[in-house]
């Protein structure tokens, strides 16, 4: 049963994340971009953990929070550039 949920959900969060790709290359605005390259991340995150799940391995875990901890960052830096035009104050 375990294996049935993980392809539905490997199937389902790769099509997420190849219609955010699609949104990131054809978005009409630089915020529309931000927005989707955040929603990458976090759909890359989410395949990650289920790929360690597959596996039965920890060390995707690790790997998924170091990309999340690297996402967060990211996404306020750019922010930050959009709105003042200058990240380090």
């Amino acid at each position: 049963m375990l294996d049935i949920a993980l392809w539905i959900s490997l199937a389902l969060f790769t099509a997420a994340t190849l219609l955010t790709l699609y949104r990131a290359a054809i978005g009409p605005d630089l915020p529309d971009r931000i927005l989707a390259l955040d929603t990458l991340y976090v759909n890359s995150i989410a395949l990650i953990v289920l790929f360690g799940i597959w596996l039965n391995d920890k060390i995707y875990f690790e790997a998924a929070l170091l990309i999340a901890m690297l996402g967060f960052i990211s996404t306020v830096a750019v922010c930050k550039y959009l709105l003042r035009g200058d990240i380090i104050e």
